[in-house]
């Protein structure tokens, strides 16, 4: 499964941008997927992550202020992300993949992701 996520930018700390995910030649409902970010000279991290039945996963610094979700009919994830603070910069990704128990496995490839930068 090929992903392109979408919807990077400048925002101002406090300020929302929501990102896409989207699929080609395939059909995202059926995969689980997460959103992934590397900041410059950090490693990548999973942000948050959705499985196939609308199950919903995030990092500890990002729950209450992201959101996941999927919209099935458009093929499409999406990552709001609300209340944004400059550690919030990073390349954003999304990636096809499995939840497995406190785990998720990325399985696709990682794609050119999407920048977000936060700074005022």
């Amino acid at each position: 499964v090929q992903l392109q996520a979408s919807g990077g930018g400048l925002v101002q700390p406090g300020g929302s941008l929501r990102l896409s995910c989207a699929a080609s030649g395939s059909i995202l409902s059926r995969n689980d997927v997460g959103w992934y970010r590397q900041a410059p000279g950090e490693q990548r991290e999973l942000v948050a992550d959705i499985t196939s039945g609308g199950t919903t996963n995030y990092r500890g610094s990002v729950e209450g202020r992201f959101t996941i979700s999927r919209d099935n009919a458009k093929n499409t994830v999406y990552l709001q992300m609300n209340d944004l603070k400059p550690e919030d910069t990073a390349v954003y990704y999304c990636n096809p993949g499995a939840r497995i128990g406190n785990y998720y496995y990325p399985r696709g490839s990682w794609g050119q992701g999407t920048l977000v930068t936060v700074s005022s």
